[in-house]
């Protein structure tokens, strides 16, 4: 018999929910579970994923548990949706404390109840969130995603595209790297379209290629509070990448996503999680990737990774 894909999804807040209807407007999942410590919120939002079936290309279940967390033991993925959009909104790093005390609520309990799953962790400040897992539960760490810079590389293919005149985004080869937030930098070294390094592209056709880098860079580094600033919630952009995720674990596709995963020594950086272009599978985190960079861009991502470290310190364990 084939045997269900199952994920649970902590927290149903606007980026929760849609991970769920993402999931099953893609035909991800077979079976989701969400949960929440608001039970009205909760239920609302089963009654209208459940509403919404009819219209899916694929059958699926969509239960709750509550705050019964234990629940979520048999699930092949568990994302972390748990944040506090309002605090996010005061500052990058503003939900710090709210989400890594969430963690404290249920992640030893799931591990603890059998877990062997994959943990998927969005909540903000990502990459500390994603560590706070390996530090709580002593889970592989390999095993442990945070969405981190996929979103972010996907908004700077989406600029890249609008200054290269309308190029489709999925042509274009780029990355976002070091931690999901300000301190983040473009790869703009091993970036390429077509397999033609960007900076060739720019010497034979300036016109088309030879944008402003430093512009493209900032606007894809503060796209999410241009979305924020009119609808005071980011949901789409980041929903789809989490479903993209799914995709590449639950079919063991060794996809190239730019995830947060812990490094062990790349460009001199360890026991810290950070964005780079990683293969991910069913395992996981299957190999984190070193993209060349120019010197700048080293020191950047060195230096976004002291960020990362700097929140980690804020906390009480570290």
């Amino acid at each position: 018999m084939m045997q269900a894909r199952t994920v649970g999804i902590v927290g149903v807040g606007h980026v929760g929910a849609h991970v769920a209807d993402c999931l099953l407007a893609q035909g991800l999942a077979d079976e989701i579970v969400l949960c929440d410590i608001d039970a009205g919120k909760l239920a609302s939002e089963v009654q209208d994923l459940r509403d919404s079936l009819s219209f899916r290309p694929c059958g699926a279940r969509v239960s709750a548990c509550g705050d019964r967390y234990e629940e979520l033991a048999g699930c092949d993925i568990v994302v972390n949706a748990a944040g506090s959009v309002a605090r996010s909104s005061e500052s990058r790093d503003g939900e710090l404390f709210y989400t890594t005390d969430a963690c404290r609520m249920f992640a030893r309990r799931i591990v603890d109840a059998g877990f062997q799953g994959i943990w998927l962790s969005i909540a903000n400040p990502c990459d500390v969130v994603a560590l706070e897992f390996a530090h709580l539960t002593g889970y592989d760490p390999a095993r442990i995603i945070g969405s981190g810079c996929a979103l972010d590389s996907a908004r700077l293919r989406t600029q890249v595209s609008l200054a290269c005149g309308g190029l489709d985004p999925a042509s274009v080869d780029a990355y976002m790297i070091g931690e999901h937030g300000f301190s983040q930098i473009a790869a703009w070294k091993s970036a390429s379209i077509a397999g033609i390094p960007l900076d060739r592209l720019a010497e034979t056709d300036p016109e088309r290629f030879g944008f402003d880098r430093a512009k493209v860079e900032e606007l894809a580094r503060r796209g999410g509070y241009v979305t924020m600033a009119g609808k005071h919630c980011t949901e789409y952009a980041v929903a789809n990448a989490a479903a993209r995720i799914v995709r590449a674990v639950f079919f063991d596709e060794h996809a190239v996503l730019a995830v947060s995963s812990l490094l062990t020594g790349q460009y001199g950086e360890a026991d810290v999680f950070a964005s780079l272009p990683c293969v991910v599978g069913r395992a996981g985190v299957e190999r984190v990737l070193e993209p060349e960079l120019s010197e700048d861009e080293l020191a950047g991502f060195r230096a976004s990774c002291a960020h990362i470290r700097e929140n980690v310190g804020r906390l009480s364990w570290w």
